[in-house]
């Protein structure tokens, strides 16, 4: 495919575009190195009418290059429709690493909306993405509803079952600040699900116990408040008395945001090693200082 440069100006980022440009650790190694490479991988994008070019798979290294002081960037222009850039966007960034469970969300979601507008499944253009990403057939019969169909599509290439990619779809239901709280590890994936089902003044209800509670619904009472809202008996009363029911992993907390932390922390170190790496610190700490008072 041919590469040119164009100036970042006319670079605009994809409408519906569902992954976070986020100005954290890993975008400043990015751009410390195109200060010192360059763009070494051409972004990709689609002209628009208007004379400008809709960014396809390279949103991050736009912003790097941005930051890094660049006024052009290396591209591949392809003539695609927007169903087809949507389906290559998503699957040119489902591989990487630390994808937050909103972006995984909105990403099967606008992959599913295109292809069923597309009416069958299309093939991604051609050295777009590593071909070695596509995984391969998991051997499940492929369900007979259309919508069911489209998400066993989408979940074969990204090695998932449809109904994990449709649990994800039904992540977007919820409110912006519940989702937060998904991605921040703080809401289970389980119960978020049967949250998603809410109506947002009924969301806006948990919301506001959340924080007079400080604590988060369990499955058992993400279930129930599922199932009152279905049948229309939900109150903002039976949020509140469910929402002060003491569960013993949440009588004391603390939150530490990831993002606070991530940077001392290996590369790809789990939630879980993470916290067993503070704790043993903290013991560390404790040992020190009752030495010291002794």
């Amino acid at each position: 495919m041919t590469t040119t440069n164009i100036s970042l100006s006319r670079l605009v980022p994809f409408e519906e575009h569902p992954y976070q440009v986020r100005d954290d650790e890993e975008m400043q190694a990015l751009t410390d190195s195109i200060k010192e490479q360059g763009v070494l991988s051409p972004v990709v994008v689609r002209p628009l009418e208007n004379g400008n070019y809709e960014i396809i798979s390279g949103h991050r290294r736009c912003h790097a290059a941005q930051r890094a002081g660049l006024t052009s960037v290396p591209v591949i222009v392809l003539s695609l429709t927007h169903e087809e850039a949507a389906v290559a966007l998503v699957d040119s960034n489902l591989h990487r690493e630390h994808l937050l469970p909103s972006e995984k969300a909105f990403a099967y979601k606008l992959k599913s909306e295109a292809m069923k507008h597309q009416g069958k499944k299309r093939k991604a253009p051609e050295n777009l993405w590593d071909a070695s990403l596509i995984a391969p057939s998991m051997g499940h019969d492929v369900p007979k509803s259309d919508e069911n169909r489209t998400t066993a599509e989408i979940g074969e290439q990204a090695g998932e079952s449809y109904k994990t990619v449709q649990r994800y779809i039904r992540l977007t239901y919820l409110v912006p600040e519940l989702l937060k709280l998904v991605d921040e590890r703080n809401v289970a994936m389980t119960p978020a699900v049967y949250l998603s089902y809410l109506s947002v003044q009924e969301q806006e209800w948990l919301l506001d116990e959340i924080a007079a509670n400080d604590c988060t619904p369990s499955v058992s009472q993400a279930c129930r408040l599922k199932e009152k809202s279905q049948n229309g008996t939900l109150t903002q009363e039976f949020v509140s008395e469910l929402m002060c029911q003491e569960k013993a992993n949440q009588k004391e907390r603390i939150r530490i945001p990831t993002d606070r932390i991530r940077r001392y922390f290996p590369k790809g170190c789990t939630h879980a090693q993470m916290e067993d790496i503070i704790v043993k610190l903290c013991e560390s700490y404790y040992r020190r200082r009752t030495e010291k008072d002794r």
